[in-house]
C-alpha cells in the first residue's frame, strides 16, 4: 500500500511535469505567433493578435479597446481587448461577393465619439437576371450588436458585368469630406468618361452630399461627385492631416502600379499614359508613360506588388518611420515603406517578404502600433512592435 507521502511525491512530480509541458507549450506558441526582423533602422517584431478571419479586407479602430474588421464575404466583425468575437454583426448590407467585390472598407466617422457614424463600402448587386454589380457606400451605427439607422451615401453609376476592380477605399479629410476609391471594372475607357463613376476619387460630405466646391460642379462632361479621374484601380487610400495630402496607390496592369498624391481636378492617365504593358504579351497601351494634361505618380513598381492598404506613420513607437508610408502588398507578401521628402519618395525598403502571406491591409491603431491582415481563408491580424 502506497504512503501518503509517497502519493504526494508522486502527485508533486506529475504536476511539475505537466506545468513544464505547458510553459513549453505556450513558449512555443508564442514563438509561432511573434517573429522578428531586421529594418535599416532597428529590429522589430511582428505579433499576432489574432487568426480565424475569412478573407479580412480592412481594419478599423472604434475605441483603443473596439476594432472591426470587414471579411469580403459580407461579415462584420468586432474584435473586443484583441479577442475576435465569434458572432459577425447582424444586419450589415447584402453585399455581391464574386470575384474581387464583396464587403471592402471601414471607417468611423471623424465624430464618431459623438455621433457613432460608422461607414461602409462594398459591391452590391442590381438583383436583376443577368445581375450587374458596382461599389455602394453606407453609413450606420452599432447597438448591441446589430446594424442599425442604415443611411445609403452613393451608388456608383453605371452598374457593370464582371467581377473587377471595385476600389474601394474611404477617408476623411481635415474638414470633414469623405473620400472614396472606385476602380474602372475592367472597362479600361471608363476611367476617361467623366459620365461614369468608375476609375475615379469621389468626394462627398459625410451625409452624402455634394460639395459645390467639388472641381467639376457645373461641368457638363463630368459627374458632380468626382475629385480626380483616370485611375485603374484604388486598393489603398490614406490622408496626411499635416500636410493637407491625400495618397492612394492603385493596382497597374503588369509593371505599372503606382502611387499618387491626389489633386481636385487632376487627371492620372489610366489608360492613356501608364508605366505598364499588357500582361502576359508585354505590349504597349496607351500612349506612352507621360502625355501633357496627365498627372505623373509619385514612384510606381516594376515588376508589380500587387499593392493593398496604406498607411501614413505618425506614432512615436517608430521614430525613424514618422511621416513614412507603408504599402501591403498581395504579391511578394510584403510591406514597402516608402520615405517621402516634400511629397516626393526618396527611398523604398522592403520588409517581412514572404514570412506571413498575402497582406491586404496595413493601418496605424490608436495605440500608435501598426497592424495588418493577411488575405487568407484563415487570415490573421498582426501587430508590429
Amino acid at each position: 500500500m502506497i504512503n501518503p507521502q509517497s502519493l504526494f511525491r508522486i502527485f508533486a512530480i506529475t504536476t511539475i511535469k505537466l506545468l513544464l509541458a505547458l510553459t513549453l507549450s505556450l513558449t512555443l506558441i508564442a514563438a509561432a505567433s511573434a517573429q522578428s526582423f531586421d529594418t535599416q533602422e532597428r529590429t522589430l517584431t511582428v505579433e499576432r493578435v489574432t487568426d480565424g478571419l475569412n478573407k479580412p479586407w480592412s481594419l478599423t479602430f472604434l475605441t483603443g479597446d473596439e476594432w472591426l474588421v470587414t471579411e469580403r464575404g459580407g461579415q462584420l466583425r468586432r474584435i473586443v481587448d484583441g479577442v475576435l468575437q465569434p458572432q459577425a454583426i447582424v444586419g450589415t448590407p447584402e453585399v455581391d461577393a464574386k470575384g474581387q467585390g464583396g464587403l471592402l472598407d471601414v471607417v468611423p466617422d471623424p465624430d464618431y465619439a459623438q455621433n457613432g457614424w460608422i461607414y461602409l463600402s462594398f459591391a452590391a448587386s442590381d438583383q436583376k437576371l443577368f445581375s450587374r454589380s458596382g461599389t455602394e457606400v453606407v453609413r450606420g451605427r452599432i447597438e448591441n450588436n446589430q446594424w442599425v439607422d442604415e443611411q445609403q451615401l452613393f451608388v456608383a453609376k453605371p452598374k457593370q458585368r464582371g467581377g473587377r476592380h471595385f476600389g474601394s477605399r474611404l477617408a476623411f479629410d481635415n474638414d470633414g469630406y469623405l473620400y472614396i476609391s472606385l476602380g474602372d471594372r475592367g472597362e479600361r475607357d471608363t476611367s476617361q468618361d467623366g459620365q461614369t463613376h468608375a476609375g475615379s476619387v469621389i468626394r462627398l460630405h459625410a451625409n452624402g452630399d455634394v460639395p459645390e466646391s467639388n472641381p467639376f460642379v457645373g461641368n457638363d462632361d463630368v459627374l458632380n461627385e468626382i475629385y480626380s479621374l483616370g485611375h485603374r484601380n484604388i486598393q489603398g487610400m490614406t490622408y496626411d492631416p499635416q500636410t493637407d495630402t491625400l495618397w492612394t496607390h492603385e493596382h497597374g496592369p503588369q509593371g505599372g502600379d503606382e502611387l499618387n498624391s491626389v489633386e481636385a481636378g487632376k487627371n492620372y492617365g489610366w489608360p492613356i499614359i501608364t508605366y505598364g504593358v499588357n500582361y502576359g504579351l508585354g505590349t504597349k497601351i496607351g500612349e506612352g508613360s507621360a502625355k501633357e494634361g496627365y498627372e505623373q505618380p509619385a514612384t510606381f513598381w516594376d515588376p508589380s506588388i500587387a499593392p493593398s492598404g496604406l498607411a501614413l506613420v505618425t506614432s512615436d513607437k517608430y521614430p525613424e518611420w514618422k511621416g513614412n508610408l507603408l504599402v501591403g502588398a498581395l504579391k511578394f507578401q510584403l510591406l514597402a515603406r516608402l520615405s517621402l521628402e516634400e511629397n516626393v519618395v526618396i527611398n523604398e525598403e522592403r520588409l517581412i517578404e514572404g514570412k506571413f502571406g498575402r497582406i491586404r491591409d496595413i493601418r496605424q491603431g490608436p495605440d500608435g502600433y501598426l497592424y495588418f491582415l493577411t488575405d487568407a481563408t484563415n487570415g490573421g491580424l498582426y501587430r508590429i512592435r
